[in-house]
């Protein structure tokens, strides 16, 4: 009996942590996983494909000395701007993805700061690009296209992630 008695305080206490409702990182959540895994990806090959090629001296040579016929003195910041935040947000998105497995208390506002970071930088990229004559007539659109799903994205998932049921359940170490 007296075993008993020392049971049942663990076992009411065990309750009070158990979260109600719905937790776990399925639902929408599953979403949130595979674009982040999305993101890593991209930006591996952004940074491999785009920036690392860029940055060697042929190529920015031409486009940051002031004898080429394509220099603008915005090219080399906007080169440099996007090398820092593509590392930087390589970076910032395998600390989100190692908090999100460990169901840490923060990642509600990590993934806001994604989000918001995330459209913020397109806004500034584009409105910097579109003061380079060269880059204004090389645009495809793909710029608005990406401001666009930025900001759809941000609408969606930062409510999400500040009412969702689930969130609050699961993110809580």
């Amino acid at each position: 009996m007296q075993q008993d008695l020392r049971q049942e305080p663990f076992q009411e206490s065990m309750r009070e942590y158990r979260p109600l409702g719905v937790s776990g990182l399925g639902g929408w959540l599953i979403l949130i996983q595979i674009g982040l895994w999305f993101t890593l990806v991209m930006l591996l090959a952004q940074i491999s494909q785009s920036v690392l090629p860029i940055l060697n001296t042929e190529t920015w040579e031409i486009l940051t000395s002031k004898d080429s016929g394509y220099y603008h003195p915005l090219w080399g910041p906007i080169i440099i701007f996007e090398a820092i935040y593509n590392i930087l947000f390589l970076l910032f998105t395998v600390y989100v993805i190692v908090a999100f497995y460990r169901k840490k208390a923060i990642l509600p506002r990590l993934m806001i700061i994604f989000y918001s970071l995330s459209l913020t930088v397109v806004i500034v990229d584009s409105l910097l690009l579109s003061q380079i004559p060269m880059a204004r007539e090389l645009a495809d659109g793909s710029s608005i296209r990406d401001i666009a799903r930025s900001a759809i994205a941000c609408a969606i998932w930062i409510p999400y992630f500040i009412k969702s049921e689930r969130v609050q359940n699961t993110f809580v170490r």
